[in-house]
C-alpha cells in the first residue's frame, strides 16, 4: 500500500474537468490489491476517516474531488486479462478498475473482439465508466456500459468484498434483496421505489426496475455504495467493415426528418451512430475546416457497420434517404477507409477543442447541459434551448447524440453578467427536460456539481429512497460523501 501526503503528490487529485476549485485532502492511498482496498474501508470507522474514490480526472461533475476526505486512487489496479471465448459470438475480458479504456479497447480489437461503450475520453478508468454507466455515440445501437458488464467485484464500505456475477442476486417478487456478508451481516432492502425516466440514456441516481439485478444497482451509483475493483466485460466480434458520413442540410426541419427516418431504419439503413451539429457548431469548426458549406443549417454524422460485399448496396440506401430528405448530397463527406475515417473522427473531436480555445480568451467558464428526453419530446426541448439562448443573445452551440434524443447545449459567456444569466437559465432547462419525461443527466452523472438539482427530478421522496439504499450499504457514511446525494439529506 502506497500513501502520499506531500502537496506535490496530492495536488493532481484536487481537480478534474469540472473546474471545481474546492478540493482538499490530508493524503492519497494507492491500494495495489483488492484486499488492501477492503482493509482501508474496514479501518475507516475506527479511525473516523472518510474516503473519496479517484478515477483518472476525466469526469465533468467533480465526483473525484475530495472536500477534506482521504482519497483512494485506483491507478495501481490496472491489470487487463486475456479474452476468454464464451461462444462464436461472445467473449469476456477481466479487467481491474484502473485500466484505461483506450488500452482495453485496443487490446480486444487486436484479438478480433469489440467492446462497444465509447465515452469520448479514452483515458478514463474502466472502473469509472462502470460506476458512472458511461455511454457515448455508439450507445444508439449498443446501449450504455450497463449492457456490457457480466460481473463486478466490489469493496463494500464496511470492508466486505462482494463478487456480483450477473444473475446471482435478483430482487424477488416483493422488490426485496437479501445478501449475507461476513462483516456487515445480513443486508435486506427494497429496491428504490421510484420511476425511471422514459429515455434511452440515463445516468442520474440509482437504477431501479422490477426484478432487477444487484449488479445494476452498483453500475451508475458513482461509487457511493462500494468501490468497483474488477469487472468482466462482455465482448462481441469486431465489425468486419464500416463506413461513416457527414451530411449537411439547408434547414433543421430537413435534418430532423432525416434523423427520425434513420432512427426508424427507414429504407433499410441501420446506423450505429447518429450525431448532430447545429449551425453555430459548424461556425466554430469552419475555422479549421473552411470547406464547410455556408448555407448549412446543421449536419449529421453517422456510422454504418457493413461488409465488403454489402458496402455498395448499403451506401445506396443511405444516398436514397439523403436525397429524399433534402440533404446537400453533393457536399456529403463519405469516409470508406480507415485513414479517411480517422480524418472524419478528428473533425468530430475538434469541436470541444475549438470551444476551449475560445473560452481561454474569456473570463468565465461554460454552462453546459447533459439532459435527454423521450424521442417524442426532443424537438420541443431543442427549440427551447435554441430560442432561450437567442433571446438572451448568448454565444452557444448545440451538438451531440441526436440518436438518443440527447444533445449538449454549451453556453459560452463573454462576461460575468452573462454567466449568471446562463446559470439561472440552466435551472429552467432542468425543469423543462424533467417536465418532458427526461433526465437531468444522460451520460456525465451527477457528482458534486449537479446534486443540488437531483431533487427536482426525483422529488424529496426519491432522494430519501437513495439515502435509504446508501445507509444500508454505508451506515457510517465513509464513502464518496457529497457525490450524487446532496449531503444535507444524509444528516437526517
Amino acid at each position: 500500500m502506497i500513501y502520499k501526503s506531500d502537496p506535490a503528490s496530492i495536488e493532481v487529485f484536487l481537480t478534474d474537468t469540472s473546474n471545481l476549485k474546492t478540493g482538499r485532502t490530508p493524503g492519497v492511498y494507492f491500494p495495489e490489491t483488492a484486499e488492501e482496498t477492503a482493509e482501508l474501508l474496514r479501518s475507516a470507522t475506527e479511525g473516523g476517516k472518510r474516503f473519496t474514490i479517484a478515477g483518472n480526472g476525466t469526469g465533468t461533475t467533480g465526483g473525484r474531488i475530495p472536500e477534506g476526505d482521504y482519497v483512494i486512487s485506483m491507478q495501481k489496479l490496472d491489470a487487463i486479462g486475456e479474452p476468454m471465448h464464451l461462444s462464436e459470438n461472445q467473449a469476456t475480458l477481466t479487467v481491474q478498475a484502473g485500466a484505461l479504456l483506450e488500452n482495453v479497447q485496443r487490446m480486444v480489437e487486436q484479438a478480433g473482439w469489440f467492446y462497444p461503450p465509447d465515452p469520448t475520453e479514452g483515458l478514463c478508468f474502466i472502473g469509472s465508466t462502470i460506476a458512472n454507466n458511461s455511454s457515448g455515440a455508439r450507445t444508439f445501437r449498443y446501449g450504455p456500459t450497463r449492457e456490457h458488464i457480466l460481473r463486478i467485484l466490489v469493496a463494500l464500505p464496511e470492508g466486505d468484498l462482494l463478487d456480483i456475477p450477473r444473475g446471482k442476486y435478483l430482487a424477488d417478487e416483493n422488490d426485496l434483496f437479501r445478501i449475507e456478508l461476513p462483516l456487515a451481516g445480513t443486508l435486506s432492502f427494497l429496491r428504490p421505489q421510484y420511476r425511471m425516466p422514459e429515455t434511452s440514456k440515463h445516468n442520474a441516481g440509482y437504477f431501479s426496475k422490477a426484478g432487477m439485478d444487484l449488479i445494476d444497482l452498483f453500475i451508475g451509483s458513482e461509487g457511493t455504495l462500494g468501490i468497483i475493483l474488477e469487472a468482466d466485460l462482455k465482448l462481441i466480434p469486431f465489425p468486419r467493415h464500416l463506413f461513416s458520413c457527414l451530411v449537411y442540410f439547408n434547414t433543421l426541419d430537413d435534418l430532423f426528418s432525416f434523423t427520425a427516418r434513420a432512427k426508424s431504419a427507414e429504407g433499410g439503413v441501420t446506423p450505429r451512430v447518429l450525431e448532430f451539429f447545429d449551425g453555430n457548431s459548424l461556425d466554430f469548426l469552419r475555422k479549421e475546416y473552411p470547406d464547410i458549406p455556408r448555407e448549412a443549417a446543421g449536419a449529421v454524422f453517422f456510422e454504418q457497420e457493413t461488409t465488403p460485399e454489402s458496402e455498395e448496396s448499403d451506401l445506396e440506401l443511405w444516398l436514397e434517404l439523403m436525397e429524399s430528405s433534402g440533404a446537400l448530397v453533393d457536399l456529403t463527406w463519405i469516409a470508406l477507409d480507415r485513414e479517411e475515417q480517422r480524418r472524419l473522427t478528428a473533425f468530430r473531436h475538434a469541436l470541444p477543442l475549438l470551444v476551449n480555445e475560445w473560452l481561454n480568451r474569456q473570463e468565465e467558464s461554460k454552462i453546459s447541459t447533459d439532459m435527454a428526453v423521450p424521442d417524442r419530446s426532443f424537438r420541443e426541448l431543442f427549440d427551447f434551448y435554441d430560442s432561450s439562448c437567442r433571446k438572451n443573445s448568448f454565444t452557444f452551440i448545440i451538438f451531440g447524440h441526436i440518436g438518443n434524443s440527447h444533445v449538449h447545449l454549451n453556453i459560452l459567456p463573454r462576461n460575468r453578467e452573462e454567466f449568471l444569466r446562463a446559470k439561472s437559465l440552466y435551472r429552467e432547462f432542468v425543469e423543462k427536460a424533467i417536465a418532458l419525461g427526461g433526465t437531468l443527466s444522460a451520460e456525465h452523472g451527477i457528482g458534486k456539481l449537479k446534486s443540488p438539482y437531483l431533487a427536482a427530478m426525483y422529488g424529496e421522496s426519491g432522494i430519501r429512497e437513495m439515502v435509504r439504499i446508501k445507509k444500508c450499504f454505508d451506515p457510517n457514511l465513509v464513502l464518496n460523501i457529497g457525490n450524487l446525494i446532496p449531503e444535507s439529506y444524509l444528516a437526517t
